[in-house]
């Protein structure tokens, strides 16, 4: 485990698929600043909405914004890998009545 600030921010290779997230948490930095800037929940909102520290929410902007190019080419990835693996495999939901 690699952590990038002792008390609020971590990565992990075995948790998150090695997202940066909130230390002890699941909540990968990326949620948070998706909450914040794309839905526009405040950072108190989100902090009290998932009982995280403020402190910790505003590290996890900090870093977001210190790492916006790579978090970005990553969800970039991870949206493309999800179109081709649509693409590659056919779902069929069949009825069984």
């Amino acid at each position: 485990m690699q952590l990038v600030s002792r008390e609020h921010i971590e990565i992990s290779s075995n948790v998150q698929s090695g997202k940066p997230r909130i230390v002890g948490t699941r909540i990968a930095v990326e949620d948070v600043a998706v909450m914040h800037l794309k839905l526009g929940y405040s950072l108190v909102e989100i902090a009290s909405k998932y009982d995280l520290s403020l402190a910790s929410v505003y590290a996890a902007m900090a870093y977001y914004f210190d790492h916006r190019d790579e978090i970005a080419r990553c969800t970039a990835e991870e949206d493309e890998l999800v179109e081709v693996l649509k693409q590659n495999h056919s779902f069929r939901v069949e009825k069984t009545w």
